[in-house]
């Protein structure tokens, strides 16, 4: 049975009740999911309801059942891999790709692609046979530690087993890892760089959004710097410090300056009517499992901020 334990932060907002604590500040489950999974709570080791209003310094522990998640199938899919061992496998994930299946992308995600490399690396041959797969399935699921967006490319890792899992988790959650993206934005900042700090809730008018807030969602900071403008356009640098579901494009979409193709916080373009999201996962940096040093894996700017480039000139 999974569990988590935590202390609630005492900025949370008044009153703010448990489970949209669980589901919009942690991230562990949504709110359908608390209920299908039987989530409990213990409070300072009490058990409570999950509509019980947190306070802030409780000590929170949490435990739900697993979720009866359909067989994951292992496909033979391209993948521009950047570095991998035993322990994690980093990947240069290519803009359009889902990084977990779900409603409407049940093939075709990275969690697929990385399921079918992990059982060709541990010598199973009949990667066909559903029947014998799915019994390694449990033991190989990839353990993706973060994620992207369908439409930002870049760098993400993946680990092969629990310990790893965890051991990338306690960074990723400790915020010791290091994220830089790059983005092409509409119009050019009169700063040249900055800090953009606006906490980010979900927003009231399509749930499946978000927005800026002064009072409610989770604190968020974003670093930009202005690598080159070019007309009214920007080349920008961007290093988020906390990691919120959409938080640059919100970000940038609040400061002004939305991300070039940004079909749901940006506007359209007359100059790039086509043009998809114009952000890249750059550079990450963090401690592999079994080592003490900090590792930094890069990538290239893809095609499309390049050909959107020359055409900038």
């Amino acid at each position: 049975m999974p569990s988590f334990s935590c202390v609630v932060e005492n900025s949370i907002p008044a009153d703010l009740r448990l489970d949209r604590y669980i589901a919009e500040y942690l991230s562990l489950l949504s709110r359908s999911q608390i209920k299908a999974r039987k989530l409990t709570a213990l409070l300072d080791g009490n058990p409570v309801k999950l509509s019980r209003a947190l306070r802030g310094g409780e000590c929170l522990e949490l435990a739900w059942t697993e979720a009866e998640s359909p067989f994951l199938i292992p496909q033979n899919l391209p993948l521009d891999v950047i570095y991998e061992d035993s322990r994690v496998i980093v990947v240069n994930k290519a803009q359009g790709m889902v990084v977990h299946p779900g409603a409407g992308n049940k093939q075709g995600t990275l969690a697929n692609a990385l399921l079918y490399r992990r059982l060709a690396n541990n010598g199973a041959l009949l990667l066909n046979d559903i029947s014998f797969n799915n019994k390694l399935e449990t033991a190989l699921r990839p353990g993706i530690v973060h994620r992207l967006d369908k439409d930002t490319s870049g760098v993400i890792i993946a680990a092969w087993d629990d310990d790893a899992l965890a051991f990338l988790a306690d960074q990723f959650r400790a915020r010791k890892v290091r994220k830089s993206y790059a983005a092409i934005v509409q119009g050019c900042p009169k700063d040249k760089q900055g800090f953009i700090d606006r906490r980010i809730a979900r927003s009231r008018k399509d749930r499946k959004t978000f927005t800026v807030s002064d009072t409610e969602g989770r604190a968020s900071l974003t670093h930009y710097r202005v690598v080159r403008s070019y007309g009214n356009y920007s080349l920008l640098l961007l290093r988020p410090k906390t990691g919120r579901t959409h938080q640059i494009r919100v970000h940038l979409k609040y400061l002004g300056y939305p991300i070039l193709g940004d079909s749901i916080y940006g506007r359209a373009d007359p100059r790039f009517p086509s043009a998809t999201l114009m952000l890249h996962a750059k550079s990450l940096s963090l401690v592999l499992p079994g080592r003490e040093v900090l590792q930094t894996f890069r990538t290239a700017l893809p095609g499309r901020f390049r050909e959107a480039i020359r055409g900038l000139w």
